[in-house]
């Protein structure tokens, strides 16, 4: 049997989503090596689509020649890596290139950030606009070529939390969206492709169908935080994780990593941050043992931690930090480097090396009757998976 993967998100603590414009390569060489050494097995990071795609037509080398030195500093630590394109959406802004962007389209709930500067626009359908989609190919072909027989790469993620930049007009545009991309990186690399469906992709119809989206994906994925979902009964509560996992899983037909789980942590003394759950430094530890112990026991094929580290206090001014204080401090280690209870947490269970358990997801029912049923179906499938778990 396989060993439960054992993963981090990563964006240095001193750059954060600033990383390629604020390159320090031996930054990263030294996280990598304290990544290892903690027992991780694969590292999730971004590639920003704007540094890396800064016209429609080119392709920027020097972000390729920074991709190379990511991937060489992997390889050196030992580890894998799941690169993430078209980044995109994270942490609550989307990040894009000033050429994606659709004048007849109000960027919507969250900001656009392009060329530095906030834009009223919203990118265009990156799903099914030719221009679009021909972009898209060109720069994953680009990078493609440039990792055949890497053994740095685990597998490409199409993108963070993409329906966060626009939902699809139709579960059959995402479908063929995935299929386009999946095999221009298959026929370049070599190497898997999955995609970084999230928590609000089964809160509501967002015009994505599991089924349909992973068909060419060798495994799926899946994120989810119990201080965002709508379903949860706590903010430390365990099985938001499991479940969200297991209800991708019913519906994909396909095995799941699930690259996205953690918490903010509170302030010293605090119990929220503006208003949103949060946990103490201890609470953190207990809830990735909790949460780790039942993907194991349930399917998983692994687990990543969101993220590596808190980021330093000289970028909260900065998006995406200046409207969203909590996401400074989801890391496993503080923004001075020092280690978090979490992080010894996390290592005691790579340590222990799980095996991936060879076992099926409950059944989630129909997947088209699940959609049709929310918001409400959702709190109905998770009262019963509680039922049934705990």
């Amino acid at each position: 049997m396989a060993r439960f993967l054992m993963g981090i998100n990563y964006w240095p603590r001193r750059s954060a989503m600033y990383m390629w414009q604020r390159f320090d390569l031996g930054e990263i060489r030294e996280d990598l090596a304290r990544i290892a050494g903690l027992g991780f097995d694969v590292v999730r990071f971004f590639l920003s689509w704007e540094a890396f795609a800064p016209e429609r037509d080119r392709v920027e080398s020097v972000a390729l020649r920074h991709f190379d030195a990511v991937l060489e500093a992997i390889v050196e630590a030992k580890l894998v890596a799941i690169p993430t394109l078209f980044c995109g959406h994270m942490s609550g802004v989307n990040w894009l290139p000033s050429w994606t962007l659709d004048p007849k389209t109000p960027h919507g709930r969250f900001r656009t950030i392009a060329h530095g500067a906030t834009s009223p626009y919203g990118i265009g359908d990156f799903y099914a606009d030719e221009e679009l989609l021909a972009a898209q190919v060109r720069l994953a072909s680009a990078l493609g070529e440039r990792t055949r027989g890497n053994p740095a790469l685990y597998a490409w993620d199409l993108g963070n939390e993409f329906s966060n930049m626009r939902e699809p007009a139709t579960p059959e545009d995402a479908a063929a969206w995935s299929v386009r991309l999946t095999q221009a990186l298959l026929e370049t690399s070599g190497a898997p492709c999955t995609a970084g469906t999230h928590g609000e992709d089964i809160e509501r119809d967002r015009h994505l169908r599991p089924s349909l989206l992973a068909k060419p994906w060798e495994f799926a994925t899946m994120h989810g935080y119990p201080v965002y979902a709508t379903f949860s009964r706590g903010k430390d509560d365990p099985n938001v994780v499991p479940f969200s996992c297991a209800l991708i899983e019913s519906f994909s037909k396909k095995r799941v990593l699930f690259t996205e789980f953690g918490n903010p942590q509170c302030p010293a003394g605090g119990t929220s941050i503006n208003g949103m759950g949060c946990l103490s430094e201890e609470e953190m530890a207990s809830y990735a043992r909790a949460v780790l112990q039942r993907l194991a026991q349930r399917g998983a094929l692994g687990a990543l931690w969101w993220c590596w580290a808190d980021y330093e206090p000289s970028l909260a001014t900065l998006p995406p930090f200046d409207l969203a204080p909590h996401e400074l401090h989801f890391g496993i280690v503080r923004a001075d480097g020092s280690e978090k209870p979490v992080a010894h947490a996390l290592a005691e269970f790579a340590d222990a090396s799980p095996e991936v358990c060879d076992v099926a997801p409950p059944a989630m029912g129909d997947e088209n009757a699940f959609y049709a049923s929310l918001p409400q179906g959702i709190c109905d499938a998770y009262r019963e998976y509680c039922r049934q778990y705990e």
